[in-house]
């Protein structure tokens, strides 16, 4: 891999992290009541929602490129 990647791939993954804290940090109730909910859900819900989730980042993956 070139350094450019790994230095996008490492912008990519703080900006993740920034993006992910974003609802703990504003909503900490809000988000601990999710992740209760969460618990709840079966697998196969869970990796269907997981699934669904990768494939509309990679449609905007290709739009955007």
């Amino acid at each position: 891999m070139s350094t450019t990647l790994l230095h996008e791939l490492a912008i990519g993954f703080c900006l993740m992290l920034i993006l992910e804290g974003i609802i703990p940090f504003l909503y900490p109730q809000r988000w601990r009541n999710l992740v209760q909910q969460l618990a709840l859900v079966d697998d196969r819900t869970l990796r269907f929602i997981g699934l669904a989730s990768m494939l509309a980042g990679l449609g905007l993956l290709y739009l955007v490129n």
